[in-house]
Formats: C-alpha cells, structure tokens, sequence
C-alpha cells in the first residue's frame, strides 16, 4: 500500500491536511507513486516554530559533548540504513544510485565531523586591560532554526543544517522541498530516533512554498524564529533575506550557480571534458554547483569541444537503478521550466552533446537510452557552443543537461567572462601552470575554486557557500557554519572590589620618546 506521511510537529503527526494534498511521484516512472502527501499550511509551519521555541532551552542546556554523542548516534543510524536511504533517494528524485549512496555517504561524514566539535565549541579567555579583571567569550545557541531546502540533494544539504544547528544547541523546523517529502520524512525519523532527539527538539513541515513564506512571516512576527537557512533559487532566496531583513536577521543563503570552467591551453584536455561530463550532466544538471559555461582557450577550443562531445553522446541515460551517467529531471514540474531554457538557444549555437533536443521519448529517441523513454521526465543532454556574453543562456542558471561553451584569448578575459554573469558559487579551472591557477582564483568571484578538477564535489569539512547572486557569504559545512548558529557572548568579570572603567582606569606607561643612541 502506498503509505500517508504529514508533518511533524512537537512529536505529534498533523493530521488533516489544511494545506492540502498531493502524490509523489518517481520521475523515472511516473506511475509509481512513493506516497500520499498530507500538506501543513502557514499556521503549522507557525506553530512549529512556537514548538521549537519552547523545546529550545532544555535541549541547549543538555552539555555540548552529550549533544555531540547524539549526533554521533544520528551517524550510526545513517550508515545503517545506507543503503535503503539511498534508494529512496533515487526512487523519489531520479538521482542515480551511485550518486544517491555517496550523498548519503555525505550526512555521515558530516556527523563525524561535527561529533568532535562537542568538545570543540571553544571560548577565548581574553586578557584585560586593567587588574584584578577576567574577560572571557562564549558561543551560544541562537535557538530556534527555520530551515527550507531544496530537493536535488533532498538528504545531504538538509543535514549541513541539521546538524551544527542541533549540535549547538538550537532546535529546528526544517521545510525539505515538495518533491522530496519521502525522503525528508525517512531523514527526520533517522535524526529523532537514531538520535534519541526530544520531542520538539527537531520539527517536520511538509508545505507548498507559498504556505511556507507565509508561516516564516508569521513565526517572524511571533519572536519564535533565530535563524533562517535556505538552500534554492537566487530568486527565492531573495525574497527570504527581504524578509529576515526587516527582523534584523540575516539568512544563511545558498542559492544557484552559473559555474564556470576555464580550460587553458595547457590543460590535460581528457580530464577536462571528463571533469565537464560530471558537473556538466551529473544529476541531469540539477546541482547548484552544476556547470554552466565552458571558457575554453580559442587554440584548443575544436580539440576539447571534440572530446566533450564524445563523452556526452557515449553518456548512459535513463533508468536511475542503471549505473547511468544521469536519469530524469527531479520532478515533472521542471519539465517546463528547462524547455524555456532551451528556447533560449539562438542560431548561431551549435548544438552538440546528442543527436536531438527536448524531451527523450520513442517519438524523440536517444541513442543507447537505459529503460522506456516514456515513463519519466527525461531530457536530451545538450552543448551549446558559440553562446555570446549577452545571451541569456550565458548570463542565466539553466537548471538541467544544458552546457555552453565559449572561447577566450587571455586570462584576464577568461576571468571576465566567468564573473560576468553575476553569480559566485563555485568554479573551475584546467591548468598546469601554477600561475594561471593562482590568478584565477584571486580574481574569480567564487566562494569555491577547483583547479583540475570539476565545479562539483563538496567535502564536508570544507566551507560551501557562494557570493553574488549565489548568496550571500555565508558558508556551510566544517567549522565555519558554527557562526551560523552560534552567537558571540562577551563576558567581563571585575573582582577588584571597586568599578573600573574600560579606556579610562588605565595604566599608561611613560616612554622616553627623544631617547637617542650616542654617536
């Protein structure tokens, strides 16, 4: 039977559907239907955050080592459960099943990361400048955490905010994208049971992104939101730093990309159309890290183009299950949404990368396709080259299996071209000459640089995060994300007996300032 699943919310399942309801779907196989979704509306995601509020004192007073053990136990619970997580993953978005085990490889290297931070949630002892005075610094909770991500990485990004948020002490509402309920629904049994969580502690809402904003407005107003960490469209995200703004908050924003790869003429030209086939089509092109431009040196621009091309039409597509290169679009609702993409191609583009464009079917067939072309959402893979610096499909995220490719004649215009766009996330470049790689990388806009290798990959212990129409320079993962969800609390303790005054009580000594040494 296919199962019901709603929100949770204090430890209690939200009964009766007030937002409404909805059938998820496999976008390999869209008669498959996962579950029967029970949608919250803007009061539950409200009253979520009023759970949180009052789980949050207790659970930040439970010793930052003991909470680290938690979140150990969460890791634990994870490996475990592996490989079934890491199906749904790709039941639920299409997301091949080679990718989908190692993001949930992802989530536990996170939680072996952050489990040593519970000892780690260091103060400062400062030394004053007066006598008989101690000052000292303390990381605290900032309490309660909305946090609304995105679906491609339905199981890996939610836990680069679950877990330092839970870890320091705060409690959490999190919103998983309305395309990926199941997994958000597995991953938070994973977190509460595996990490013996109280109740309220940790809190489910599964809403439409309208329903969501508007319960964010009204949690806002009600003082019952801290922190608000959003991972989607540079589009939202915009609309969400509006309204924290007027809260005097700031989000922790990770928005979308126009990644670019620069390949100079002494690149190993094999590893960088390798490099490009990942981040180019990996996930179908649905990554926030996703490559978008190719800046290719005009002298081995026909040579790389030749070896991309090759790659991208052997690439397997299809089935999920299939060790496949790429399967669908995450859900039939960005079907649309690429095909205005593809619009955007001009005439003077060519197109490689396939045989055809738009959606793979037995009318528009691929060669080599994995499974029937007809169950699911499945898009032809596409290169753009020639795309110009005007051209919406190089200014513009394109979120799907589309790459341009474009040429260059310095560095400095190479470098150009690649923060034209205006976004900053991640990037790339293809060099063995290490001065190339170091001007790129001070000149590029990027939060992160690859060199030799491609726009995606994330290691949890490194910062991720991007600037510009990216984000807004806040960071997730290793020890950077704990300023996301901890505040600085400074502390002077006077036990001189009597009140002294900071810049005033201060002992100076006296220099002798004409002091001269003898000729």
């Amino acid at each position: 039977m296919t199962k019901t699943i709603a929100s949770v919310v204090g430890g209690m399942t939200v009964s009766g559907a007030p937002g409404g309801t909805l059938e998820d779907r496999n976008p390999a196989r869209l008669d498959d239907v996962l579950a029967h979704v029970e949608l919250g509306d803007a009061g539950t995601f409200a009253a979520a955050c009023a759970a949180a509020r009052a789980a949050q004192p207790a659970w930040a007073d439970v010793p930052a080592p003991v909470r680290g053990r938690a979140i150990a136990h969460i890791g634990r619970t994870v490996e475990a459960n592996a490989e079934r997580l890491a199906r749904l993953v790709t039941r639920e978005i299409g997301k091949p099943y080679a990718e989908a085990l190692g993001e949930v490889r992802e989530i536990v290297d996170t939680c072996d990361f952050f489990l040593g931070e519970g000892r780690r949630l260091y103060g400062q002892t400062v030394s004053s400048e007066m006598p008989d005075k101690q000052l000292f610094t303390f990381r605290t909770p900032v309490g309660v955490v909305a946090a609304i991500t995105a679906g491609n990485f339905p199981v890996a990004v939610p836990a680069w905010y679950l877990v330092p948020a839970l870890l320091c002490g705060n409690a959490v509402v999190w919103k998983p994208a309305d395309y990926s309920p199941a997994c958000g629904q597995a991953l938070f049994e994973l977190f509460v049971r595996g990490g013996g969580l109280p109740e309220g502690v940790l809190n489910l809402v599964l809403a439409d992104g309208p329903s969501t904003y508007d319960g964010l407005a009204l949690a806002l107003d009600a003082g019952n939101v801290d922190k608000v960490g959003f991972t989607g469209s540079s589009a939202v995200g915009a609309k969400i730093g509006e309204l924290t703004g007027r809260h005097l908050q700031s989000a922790c924003l990770e928005l979308g990309g126009k990644n670019p790869m620069v390949v100079t003429p002494s690149a190993d030209l094999d590893l960088a159309a390798e490099g490009a086939l990942f981040s180019g089509f990996g996930t179908a092109g649905q990554r926030c890290t996703s490559l978008g431009t190719v800046i290719v040196h005009e002298s081995v621009h026909d040579d790389f183009l030749a070896r991309f091309d090759k790659l991208t039409r052997e690439a397997g597509v299809g089935d999920p299950e299939s060790g496949v290169v790429f399967g669908p679009m995450l859900d039939e609702k960005f079907a649309a949404q690429f095909e205005a993409y593809l619009g955007w191609l001009q005439p003077h583009h060519t197109l490689y990368g396939s045989s055809a464009t738009g959606r793979i079917s037995s009318r528009n067939p691929r060669e080599g396709f994995v499974g029937d072309p007809d169950a699911g959402v499945y898009f032809h893979p596409v290169i753009a080259d020639g795309v110009r610096e005007d051209d919406l499909v190089f200014r513009n995220e394109t979120f799907g299996p589309l790459v341009g490719v474009t040429t260059y004649r310095d560095l400095d215009d190479a470098i150009r071209l690649a923060n034209l766009p205006g976004y900053g996330l991640s990037s790339s470049i293809y060099t063995t000459d290490p001065q190339e790689a170091f001007r790129f990388r001070r000149g590029v806009s990027a939060g992160m640089v690859s060199i030799n290798n491609s726009t995606s990959g994330a290691e949890a212990h490194l910062p991720f995060g991007g600037n510009g129409k990216s984000g807004n320079g806040s960071r997730q993962s290793g020890m950077w994300v704990l300023d996301q969800f901890t505040r600085w609390q400074a502390v002077n303790w006077d036990y001189s007996g009597r009140l002294q005054k900071a810049q005033m009580d201060v002992t100076e000594l006296t220099p002798d300032e004409s002091f001269r040494l003898p000729d």
